[in-house]
């Protein structure tokens, strides 16, 4: 069978999910993976009230559309962040509270185990996020930063995550972090050395995005492989970079998406340089038969069109593992 094909709502959280939900089933969706912000998917009701979580996936199925997975990346990322005014905007007001920064962070991590309780609730059994991470601030070393800096950094993020992920393990709610820039794991090599801090919780796994990882040089065929009982969500997102010298290199040199100075830009499926044949291999050598979530981010197509092309060519690139050698009719058996 078929990986059901779903629409991650977080960059259309200006819209009301009732809204998106008929435009994600005319762009050719199975199921949407529902951002806890926008009026999409709200944790405190759906704790709180018992029936919240039956209507969500009523109104949904009113629309032929499933969800299959939660995200709460913007809370999640505030866990272990050095809290400053930009996270205001991002978090939910009971969560700033009055923008003490250790007080944000706790609530930050009450708010995750919330999350998998309305994950519970709602009947979906992963809640993708980021983590954030109190030593993004030092990736290049200059002034050159300690050894035991970082091991603190890591430190930080297994003292504030494990009782998180313990929570998890109770519910029977996996955490897939979408391993990223200014997150605790950012590559294959900081995500080893985030697994073994927290001594390769159960409870923790990655929403696998090839796009954040392949502009940076980082061998994304070569991540599944090596995490293969891990993926726990896959999102379909493209990346182009340029074969040439830029302007703005892989740091980005403060331009904004779309600037044609930028080395890389993320681009809709199909339009970038991710290699999806090999990541489609590799997730069904890896067993993976979750959804393939499209995250929708292309600073120059308009949205609709690219969300629609992107539907198509998510179908078009994915299939399933066989089950029989290809020669088999000549075995003698």
């Amino acid at each position: 069978m078929p990986r059901p094909v779903t629409l991650f709502t977080g960059q259309w959280a200006d819209l009301p999910l009732d809204t998106l939900a008929e435009k994600a089933k005319h762009f050719g969706y199975d199921g949407l993976e529902l951002a806890c912000w926008g009026d999409h998917f709200d944790v405190s009701r759906a704790v709180t009230d018992p029936d919240y979580g039956a209507k969500k996936k009523a109104q949904l199925e009113k629309h032929g559309l499933h969800v299959y997975a939660i995200s709460n990346h913007l809370v999640g990322q505030a866990v272990c962040d050095q809290i400053d005014a930009r996270h205001q905007s991002i978090l939910p007001a009971h969560v700033w509270g009055d923008g003490d920064p250790e007080g944000v962070r706790q609530r930050a991590a009450h708010e995750m185990i919330e999350t998998a309780k309305a994950a519970a609730k709602l009947g979906v059994t992963v809640v993708n996020g980021f983590t954030g991470s109190a030593i993004w601030h030092l990736l290049y070393s200059f002034p050159p930063v300690p050894d035991a800096w970082i091991e603190n950094g890591f430190a930080d993020f297994a003292r504030r995550w494990t009782p998180i992920l313990d929570a998890y393990q109770k519910l029977g709610i996996r955490f897939a972090l979408e391993v990223h820039p200014t997150e605790i794991a950012f590559d294959i090599a900081s995500t080893e050395r985030a697994l073994a801090a927290i001594n390769h919780h159960p409870a923790f796994g990655f929403n696998f995005d090839p796009s954040h990882l392949a502009y940076q040089g980082v061998d994304y065929v070569a991540f599944i492989e090596k995490f293969a009982d891990r993926i726990f969500h896959v999102h379909m997102k493209d990346v182009w970079w340029s074969e040439k010298l830029t302007e703005a290199g892989v740091f980005g040199g403060h331009t904004s998406f779309g600037d044609r100075r930028r080395f890389w830009d993320f681009r809709s499926v199909g339009r970038g340089r991710v290699d999806f044949e090999a990541v489609i291999r590799a997730l069904n050598r890896a067993g993976y038969r979750g959804p393939l979530s499209v995250e929708w981010e292309d600073s120059g197509m308009d949205r609709e069109h690219g969300a629609t092309e992107s539907a198509a060519n998510v179908r078009r690139l994915d299939f399933p593992v066989s089950d029989r050698a290809f020669d088999a009719a000549f075995d003698k058996k």
